[in-house]
């Protein structure tokens, strides 16, 4: 940007110190904060090992938000204004006022923070930020009322199945099944739908790993954080302005098998990488994992099938491979009062008519 992002903001006294968001000389937000939305207002105690947000200087304008209790995501959405979701669903919040440009602006900054660019020629675009924030953006007229930027903000800091136990993801009998299934070194998937705790599960499991073991993970965006003394990541790299230099997940899957990984991950498998992962899992390679978006268990099936056909794999030969490579499945819900549950765990098993099934297991 040509100058600092500049947001509006009525005027107003500021709160006290210990009220937990900014006074008015300090950073400017972009509007004032509801009641409901501001630090120390409810369900403070809902979340443990609760982190404040990083806040990357390109985040100040949304740091009062980013920073309140139980905020998982934030969404500014055109001309329709910010939401807020708190776990419970997005909710609007009716004081939040910036135009067009502003938002725009916002959305370059955000991009910029993480390396990456946005523009009319590239109008869409993912990164990640230090602290784990990730953040999506859209440009028009892609976005066709406006820009539109997604922010998903981290809550955990190296997440271990304890805690997410404590959440209620999981009791205590499915959290000895998946400490016994890490250490028999079955490879697993974790499926589920857009902000189910795909990745929060997954970083817990590569967290009881053995010390002695290198977990080489692949992602698009960097998003694992995992609690492990050797941890090798490896992130997906755009094409330039000119459209060159792209390093995608099916390229890095291959570089990955030469660094003599211990356990190999893939952040979600969205494309034909599902190729490299399974030939990689069923050539010796345990102890692995990656997520698919599945609505439920007994999709998976299709949103396997899909995958291997951009990989140029017919059924038949999907659902021997699968079977062979993955040991459990593991698929998550986001119940209707926000809470993330293990639902399902499943196991793939080559069908009567030699198509891929799932066959429920119990623990």
């Amino acid at each position: 940007m040509s100058a600092p992002f500049v947001v509006r903001r009525r005027t107003q006294t500021a709160p006290p110190d210990d009220a937990g968001w900014p006074a008015e000389s300090a950073t400017p937000l972009i509007a004032d904060v509801p009641p409901s939305l501001r630090p120390g207002a409810s369900d403070a105690s809902s979340f443990p090992s609760r982190r404040p947000v990083h806040r990357h200087p390109a985040l100040a304008p949304l740091a009062a938000f980013l920073d309140a209790p139980g905020v998982t995501d934030v969404f500014v959405n055109g001309g329709a204004g910010m939401f807020v979701d708190r776990g419970d669903g997005a909710v609007r919040v009716p004081t939040w006022h910036a135009d067009e440009q502003e938002v725009r602006e916002l959305a370059v900054a955000l991009i910029a923070a993480g390396g990456r660019h946005i523009d009319d020629s590239t109008p869409c675009m993912d990164v990640r930020l230090e602290g784990g924030v990730r953040v999506h953006a859209v440009l028009p007229p892609i976005a066709a009322e406006g820009t539109v930027i997604s922010i998903r903000v981290p809550r955990l800091d190296g997440p271990d199945l304890a805690a997410l136990r404590s959440l209620g993801v999981f009791d205590q009998a499915a959290e000895r099944m998946l400490r016994d299934v890490v250490a028999r070194r079955e490879n697993i998937l974790v499926t589920g739908a857009a902000g189910s705790g795909k990745t929060t599960l997954l970083s817990a499991l590569l967290g009881c790993a053995a010390v002695s073991e290198r977990i080489v993970t692949i992602e698009d965006v960097a998003e694992l954080s995992i609690s492990h003394p050797h941890h090798v990541r490896l992130e997906a790299r755009q094409p330039n302005l000119e459209g060159a230099g792209a390093v995608g997940l099916a390229r890095l899957v291959r570089e990955a098998l030469r660094m003599r990984p211990d356990r190999l991950v893939i952040g979600e498998c969205r494309g034909d990488e599902v190729r490299e992962l399974l030939s990689a899992l069923n050539t010796g390679h345990d102890g692995g994992a990656g997520t698919v978006h599945a609505n439920g268990l007994a999709d998976v099936p299709a949103r396997l099938e899909a995958l291997g056909a951009l990989a140029g794999l017919g059924d038949t030969a999907l659902a021997r491979q699968v079977a062979s490579a993955i040991g459990l499945i593991l698929h998550l819900e986001r119940g209707g009062d926000g809470v993330r549950r293990l639902a399902e765990v499943g196991r793939p098993v080559v069908g009567a008519d030699g198509r891929l099934s799932v066959e429920d297991v119990s623990w």
